[in-house]
């Protein structure tokens, strides 16, 4: 194809969430020269508000291209096409205004993910997202 794929872009300090896209052919494609997608971590249970959906919406309106992927193969919020020069701040905003961290690519650890649980499931046996997010947090720095 006419897109290079893979981890020569990201965020400073942080291996993965970040999966860069280049145009081999940036002189006639200026507007997709880069559209690198970056993957967004999803809560346990897939919850989400209408104020979070918004803000994250807002974010890739402002740095992003728009298109989005709720929950793409990886289970991830996948968000399509932005610049390299915009992956820090919205490194920067996801983490510090939404709480919320990237997910995982490339050969890094990928995402945890969890069930709905106890909290949307009759045959649960235990609660899932408190399991999701004690090894999110005991794993995290192998991303």
């Amino acid at each position: 194809t006419h897109w290079k794929h893979g981890g020569i872009v990201g965020v400073f300090g942080y291996g993965g969430g970040v999966i860069g896209r280049y145009c081999d052919q940036p002189e006639k494609f200026p507007g997709v020269a880069h559209f690198h997608t970056v993957r967004v971590a999803q809560p346990s249970g897939k919850y989400y508000s209408a104020d979070y959906l918004r803000q994250l919406c807002d974010i890739w309106d402002l740095r992003g291209s728009g298109l989005t992927n709720m929950h793409g193969s990886t289970g991830d919020i996948v968000l399509l096409g932005t610049q390299a020069p915009h992956l820090e701040e919205i490194f920067f905003e996801l983490t510090h205004n939404l709480n919320t961290d990237l997910g995982g690519s490339g050969s890094n650890l990928r995402t945890h993910e969890s069930c709905l649980g106890m909290s949307g499931c009759y045959f649960a046996c235990y609660t899932s997202p408190p399991a999701c997010y004690e090894l999110t947090m005991d794993y995290c720095p192998e991303l």
